[in-house]
């Protein structure tokens, strides 16, 4: 199994509230890489769910492209999307208890989501995939009997019970205290460490994110930041657009005249009056 690649180009998505328009995504152009672990950031309304449901094919593209590995989602039947769910991606919804059937233990959750993979899918056996996020002691036990954190684990167990080439989590580790945060960004680490599986991810969590090698910041719809490692970066979009930090653009409120020189190699920006006076 490898990881499965992501590419948006213009991704728009429009949905219609109290008898408008409003457009969830406005021209996301993204790449993940096979094997790449990668968080979503955004205040609320910002769009990362939306990115992430559109990625597993809940959600139709109002226009622009999107492909994960071979798939391209704008042109897939619901058929078809239905076999990519099956076997190519995993979706781990917010709120593990969405992801489980509440009667069954660990061990025969992630048999049940087995059951749905292609006939030609070789899948790994149920207490593997719950050794491989760290519940094998607790594969035969009721869920009520477990931890907040085990509940999220063996959601992500469930998520991944058919070795999908990715994995779309949202807000994984919402809800937990830091130990049983801690314990699924570890699980899900070494899911991407050990498989090669892509993971993308929606976080709140500063902490969580700054863990992460790579992060893509969405607001208001569009690619705002990206960060590595903890630092964040701006990011040009494909019109030539820069959306400032927050902290920069209080100081340069909407409708600020900017002038733009590059210097010695550094580009500065110098706001001015409307005489263009600095």
């Amino acid at each position: 199994m490898s990881g499965l690649a992501i590419s948006t180009t213009g991704l728009v998505h429009i949905y219609r509230a109290h008898g408008h328009d409003v457009a969830a995504l406005s021209g996301i152009g993204i790449t993940v890489r096979p094997g790449e672990l990668v968080g979503l950031l955004g205040p609320s309304g910002a769009g990362k769910s939306t990115l992430l449901q559109l990625c597993g094919g809940l959600l139709t593209p109002s226009a622009g492209r999107l492909q994960i590995g071979e798939h391209n989602l704008a042109t897939m039947t619901e058929a078809e999307l239905d076999r990519m769910r099956s076997g190519d991606v995993g979706i781990v919804l917010q709120g593990a208890g969405r992801n489980l059937i509440p009667y069954l233990s660990p061990l025969d959750n992630v048999r049940y989501a087995q059951q749905a993979a292609p006939r030609d899918r070789e899948v790994p056996a149920a207490i593997d995939v719950l050794e491989l996020v760290g519940l094998r002691e607790q594969a035969e036990s009721p869920l009520t009997a477990l931890t907040p954190g085990q509940v999220q684990l063996c959601a992500v167990a469930v998520g991944i019970a058919t070795m999908p080439g990715l994995l779309l989590a949202d807000e994984p580790t919402s809800q937990l205290d830091h130990h049983a945060r801690d314990e699924v960004l570890a699980a899900i680490r070494t899911i991407n460490q050990r498989t090669g599986m892509t993971v993308l991810l929606i976080t709140h969590d500063p902490e969580v994110a700054a863990a992460l090698p790579r992060t893509i910041t969405i607001r208001d719809g569009r690619i705002a930041a990206e960060g590595r490692s903890g630092e964040e970066y701006a990011v040009v979009a494909s019109d030539g657009s820069l959306p400032l930090p927050p902290h920069v653009a209080e100081l340069l409120p909407a409708g600020t005249l900017v002038q733009v020189t590059i210097e010695d190699g550094q580009v500065r920006l110098s706001p001015v009056d409307q005489e263009g006076n600095r």
